[in-house]
């Protein structure tokens, strides 16, 4: 957290890939089955997405915070600290979830890799470095707690889709689900 350095050098990374080398690594080769590996991977997105929500309100939300306006406590006691961890963590969710936007070149899915999605691929876990290195507590957490909680369901969504037709029938809510994620 000292420097941005190590940050950028991971969304550099992250954006030449998926804009420039990963579709011409792909250009000649067989979309990758990933299925398991996303499997893995959106089960562990609901596990972390649900353990932020629970230290959000450990940290804070449940726990003594004003809604109306809550200031960043930067003393050790456990309750900060608690707030402190989850938005670490929160921030390190944000790198984890790059990979999103990898599998998508590796599946040749280029369509879902539009402007909008790298853009906010890439400013979430800049918005999260400055969050934790500035102010890890307080009133904005609030938003992080509201996005994981999001993510659980969004997350749960994507698992359960992709676990067939055998399940994809109890996923009636979906149209609900863009409705969500856009407020």
């Amino acid at each position: 957290m000292s420097s941005p350095g190590p940050l950028i050098t991971i969304l550099v990374t992250y954006l030449y890939f998926c804009i420039s080398a990963g579709p011409r690594y792909m250009r000649d080769r067989k979309p990758y089955d990933l299925k398991l590996i996303i499997q893995i991977y959106n089960a562990l997105q609901i596990v972390l997405s649900i353990y932020l929500v629970y230290l959000g309100l450990e940290g804070g939300w449940a726990n003594g915070y004003n809604y109306a306006c809550q200031p960043v406590d930067f003393s050790v006691n456990p309750t900060s600290m608690t707030m402190a961890t989850a938005v670490w963590l929160y921030f390190i969710t944000k790198i984890i979830e790059l990979v999103d936007t990898v599998f998508f070149v590796l599946r040749k899915k280029m369509n879902q890799v539009s402007f909008l999605h790298l853009y906010h691929h890439a400013m979430m876990p800049v918005c999260g470095w400055i969050g934790t290195k500035f102010l890890p507590g307080g009133h904005g957490t609030l938003l992080g707690v509201i996005n994981s909680f999001i993510h659980i369901i969004m997350y749960t969504y994507y698992l359960m889709a992709s676990l067939g037709p055998q399940y994809q029938k109890y996923l009636w809510w979906k149209k609900h689900l863009t409705a969500m994620q856009m407020v």
